[in-house]
């Protein structure tokens, strides 16, 4: 190809015209309504709109995005390949304004604070709920977002700023936050009743990977750090069935299906009549569970500031971000 061919070639490309992107939240809700419905009268009945209206609102779509979204079917209209894509990204699209609604209307319905606090599910599962609840008991007006998380990424939003506060179990604490205690927990293995391990008092975390594990659904705090310590041991859990809480684990291991690791303090009274409870003699089965939050922050914020106290000592958080406490922990108060 000569020098002024390929210039030719450049500049018919430059000129081309590319698909606007100039469609609205309704189109995305009409083409949603279209496609679930597989018929454009019905998705205009679902969205209180004349059919034609419907037609055009679909035409502008596919003219914008540069692709057929729907193709015509005996009985009504199914996707395209790109109608499918499209779905997706709308469904998602429609959900995260709808989320950002929610997430604004206590705004607008006169709350004064908002708290986003991300914590490993072992404070998610056992303490945080009672904790929380009495903290919105006496600050009605505040709204919190909690998040499960690895205790690891926790550290790092709170670092970052992508979140107010944190609940973790952390061995090598990041210099730029403060920790403060919360709980300690350890974690057990349950085994079925007259099963070898049932049998012992204490074992040891390596001596249970030939046995099947139940576990929380992956990606779980706990399962990714139950399966990267059987890692650094050269094995494989062998993971027969993974649930989403602990009475599942509990009630598995009932019925003879497997062994499970949980935080003590996750068990009820029932538990403990129905499976072995069997204490981990490694010495990352006790979770010192604290709050970790970046230096200085809480003073800008009260409602910050009222949530650290609570849940950690009893007493106040200064001004300048230093903590005074009083010698008595606050969980050990009736």
């Amino acid at each position: 190809m000569t020098s002024e061919c390929f210039q030719a070639k450049l500049s018919k490309m430059a000129k081309s015209p590319l698909p606007s992107a100039h469609y609205d939240l309704t189109d995305l809700r009409v083409f949603i309504a279209v496609a679930e419905e597989g018929s454009v009268s019905r998705g205009a009945q679902r969205c209180h709109l004349a059919a034609s209206t419907v037609s055009l609102r679909i035409k502008g779509l596919e003219d914008a995005i540069g692709a057929a979204l729907l193709q015509r079917q005996s009985r009504g209209v199914g996707l395209s390949p790109a109608g499918h894509v499209m779905l997706d990204h709308a469904r998602r699209c429609v959900a995260q304004l709808e989320q950002m609604h929610a997430d604004l209307m206590p705004f607008a319905q006169g709350i004064s604070g908002h708290i986003t606090l991300f914590a490993n599910n072992n404070a998610i599962s056992t303490h945080l709920p009672d904790d929380l609840a009495r903290y919105l008991a006496d600050h009605p007006s505040v709204r919190i977002t909690l998040t499960e998380r690895l205790s690891t990424d926790i550290v790092s939003a709170v670092a970052q700023g992508s979140a107010d506060v944190g609940v973790v179990a952390v061995e090598s604490p990041h210099p730029d936050l403060l920790y403060l205690p919360y709980r300690v927990d350890h974690l057990v293995v349950l085994a079925p009743k007259g099963s070898s391990i049932a049998k012992r008092r204490r074992t040891a975390f390596s001596d249970c990977l030939q046995a099947p594990f139940i576990s929380l659904q992956q990606g779980a705090a706990l399962h990714t750090f139950l399966m990267n310590k059987a890692s650094s041991l050269g094995a494989r859990l062998d993971v027969r069935v993974q649930v989403s809480g602990y009475r599942a684990i509990a009630r598995l291991v009932d019925a003879g299906v497997g062994i499970g690791v949980v935080p003590k303090t996750a068990l009820e009274a029932a538990d403990r009549d129905r499976v072995a409870v069997v204490e981990l003699t490694d010495d990352w089965a006790r979770r010192d569970l604290r709050v970790c939050v970046r230096s200085g922050t809480c003073g800008a914020n009260p409602h910050l500031q009222d949530l650290v106290s609570l849940l950690t000592y009893k007493g106040e958080i200064s001004t300048s971000g230093g903590f005074r406490f009083s010698m008595e922990l606050q969980r050990n108060a009736p």
